[in-house]
């Protein structure tokens, strides 16, 4: 086949794309919630969908009763997962509209899908009134020596026939919430404190809903129900995503969170304005802002996604923030910080670089490592002839000439928890591996094939490569692997990958956008990443549930299939090495403290993830713990025994050893630039530890073989 012309698309698995989702949307105690209706813009934009999703979708799926059944199952769950808030009697008046939902959306009647949600913000609201009346009686008046127990895992549970049983759910709910704080060694003035601030939060947020966060849950019911990487993005999700493509904005640089009413500042982008300005901290509280001269607007109160859209504004602009101090003495202590917008640019999200020292046999070698986090392109930036504009490629080919100029002796390109991006961006990557040839097919809904490839024969870098994946790596991550694979330009480490083998187009709405499902893709052997995910040459500890996380774990993903194999010249490669290769790797990981430790950590957490009954009786539940406790010691001081380290007494010791988080309603931003566990570091270490081993097999060279795949 012949290598055709490029489109865009975009490749990202659904599990890393932020989708909004209303189980964690409620509610304050005081009024009944605002009536919500529909827009005309949001009715117009599902009668789009509609007439999209029958034409474009790569299934061709019949818009019918049977697909309104299954749209309406999935908004139920998508609200109420955990059948804690609606009655037997709510899903039973629901089931009028089971058959006709699809008549409805197809002429945008939003009016029913707006009555369900306003059926589940009654029922959440009388929830946490019953849990917050519970509390201002006392954490003590808590009955924690019964000996119930609370099922947690509840999808299928039967739904409550009346009040009573949900009162009897909720009851056991904060008895399991209490024990827990307890068991983390909170007071119980504490534990009352935290908890009421958790469902006052809630509600607080149930009550600030908004018609558009109604529009996009049901509209991704509705897109998922055809595939799980369809999904309908409201105009500011279609923000936040172009965003995170082009890992730039024009703001302050500030990241944000809630704090009761008030906007906290959790950390300041390196470079920003925010941090240049020495003006602002983290822990610093908004409450009002102000656009250059004009009048402060007070956001006490606000939701963040609303004070954000305040803050965020063109490149030159001035802001002007009325913040209370960290730590300031009280309330009305405030200052006016001036800052002017420019733009930001989120260098954590792109590629990075280091070199891991290894030394064998009395040489140290240096391995190059490059951290890809995405598959990024800023496509506004390129289509307006910026020529500094952010891609994948272009930054990890600057990186490259960086390490070689350094005299690496090989290197691992690191894609685990990369979940996919740009379909260009893996394409144009693995043409920096390789001489000329096809990277990738995809397949479209009328059954033709369409090979993009690498037309440039430079190279820019030809040593040994190792590339890293485990079961969050999806889609573009998954298109650049199974390349270098199958072209045997590099040995696969890790675990097996997420299995994201479909392609998604963004098509603009009249209000936000639908990425629709269009196409399938295929490694240049014609086999497909569909639920199978790309198998590593080389195995290390998956620390994922296959069973919980991946395509096959995905509702209605769509089947896996092959189509026969593009034309390619593979490299002499590792085949006939792996054996080798994967022994001594195996043989390193049996006596490595640290994967010891993983291994003990995921034989330890499969078994406890088969009891999903937790006990409501405190002693009962403190004996557990501790028993769990002692286990997970043991497995620790293991590993402390073996690299020489002092012994540890309790398991709290070892949690503050291993910098663990011991607050469990600590929500802040994790430090982005925080030092690798050493069970982490341990995966690069042995990536690095293959490449060495395949550096001493003769026969794997980096050249073209002579006899042609096809």
């Amino acid at each position: 086949m012949a290598l055709l012309k490029r489109k865009k698309y975009v490749v990202w698995a659904a599990a890393f794309g932020g989708a909004v989702f209303f189980s964690a949307v409620f509610a304050k105690q005081a009024a009944a919630p605002a009536q919500l209706q529909p827009t005309a813009d949001e009715k117009k934009a599902a009668r789009s969908s509609v007439i999209l999703l029958k034409h474009l979708h790569y299934e061709h799926r019949k818009f019918n009763d049977a697909l309104s059944s299954q749209v309406l199952d999935r908004y139920l769950k998508d609200l109420d997962g955990s059948r804690s808030y609606f009655l037997a009697s709510d899903i039973n008046a629901f089931q009028a509209y089971r058959l006709t939902l699809d008549d409805e959306i197809s002429r945008g009647d939003l009016d029913n899908v707006f009555a369900i949600y306003t059926r589940f913000q009654k029922r959440a609201v009388e929830r946490l009134d019953f849990v917050l009346g519970a509390l201002e009686k006392g954490v003590g008046k808590v009955d924690l020596e019964n000996h119930q127990v609370l099922e947690t895992k509840r999808d299928n549970a039967p739904w409550a026939h009346n009040a009573a049983e949900l009162d009897d759910l909720w009851r056991k709910r904060l008895a399991a919430a209490v024990i827990s704080l307890r068991l983390a060694g909170k007071s119980d003035e504490d534990i009352g404190k935290l908890l009421t601030k958790r469902y006052q939060t809630q509600l607080n947020n149930l009550m600030r809903t908004r018609p558009d966060d109604v529009f996009q849950a049901f509209m991704n019911s509705l897109a998922e129900s055809y595939d799980p990487h369809t999904e309908y993005f409201s105009p500011r999700t279609s923000e936040n995503f172009n965003i995170n493509m082009s890992l730039s904005l024009e703001g302050i640089g500030a990241v944000l969170q809630n704090d009761d009413e008030y906007t906290k500042i959790v950390r300041l982008v390196p470079a920003g304005p925010a941090e240049k300005s020495k003006q602002l901290a983290p822990g610093d509280r908004i409450v009002a802002i102000a656009q250059g001269n004009e009048d402060f607007v007070d956001v006490v109160g606000w939701r963040i996604d609303e004070v954000v859209d305040l803050i965020r504004g063109p490149k030159g602009s001035q802001v002007r923030l009325q913040v209370i101090p960290a730590g300031a003495a009280d309330e009305h202590q405030t200052k006016v910080v001036n800052i002017v917008r420019n733009t930001i640019k989120l260098e954590e999200q792109a590629a990075q670089k280091r070199i891991v020292e290894i030394t064998r046999n009395d040489r140290k070698y240096r391995i190059g490592v490059i951290k890809l986090p995405t598959f990024y392109a800023d496509f506004q930036g390129m289509q307006s002839g910026d020529p500094n504009y952010r891609s994948t490629t272009r930054d990890v080919r600057r990186l490259i000439d960086e390490l070689k100029a350094e005299k690496i002796d090989g290197m691992v390109l690191d894609l685990r928890n990369n979940g996919g991006g740009s379909l260009t961006e893996a394409n144009s990557l693995v043409g920096l591996f390789i001489e000329t040839g096809p990277t990738v097919q995809i397949r479209s809904a009328n059954g033709d094939v369409e090979v993009m490839g690498d037309s440039d024969p430079s190279v820019e870098y030809d040593g040994p490569l190792v590339v890293m994946v485990n079961r969050l790596s999806a889609s573009a991550a998954e298109i650049f692997a199974g390349a270098i694979q199958d072209y045997g330009r590099g040995l696969i480490v890790g675990s097996t990958s997420f299995g994201k083998g479909t392609v998604q187009s963004l098509r603009d709405l009249n209000y936000g956008q639908l990425k629709v499902t269009e196409a399938k893709f295929y490694r240049i052997s014609g086999a497909s990443t569909q639920h199978k995910g790309v198998e590593p040459d080389v195995t290390f500890p998956n620390i994922y549930d296959n069973t919980d996380i991946g395509e096959s774990a995905l509702q209605n993903a769509l089947p896996w299939d092959t189509i026969p194999p593009a034309r390619y010249l593979p490299y002499t490669g590792y085949s006939k090495q792996l054996t080798r290769l994967r022994l001594l790797s195996q043989q390193r990981q049996n006596a490595d403290p640290d994967f010891k430790f993983l291994n003990a950590q995921i034989t330890l957490a499969d078994a406890l993830k088969k009891d999903t009954v937790i006990s409501l009786n405190e002693k009962e539940r403190r004996k557990e713990q501790d028993e769990l406790d002692q286990k997970r010691l043991v497995i620790e001081n293991a590993r402390r025994k073996e690299k020489g380290q002092e012994l540890l007494k309790t398991w709290r010791e070892a949690e503050k050893a291993n910098d663990a988080d011991g607050n469990p309603d600590t929500v802040d931003d994790p430090d982005p630039t925080a030092k690798e566990k050493p069970e982490d570091e341990a995966y690069v270490k042995e990536a690095g530890q293959v490449l060495l081993d395949s550096l001493s097999t003769p026969e794997v060279k980096v050249a073209r073989s002579a006899s042609l795949h096809h």
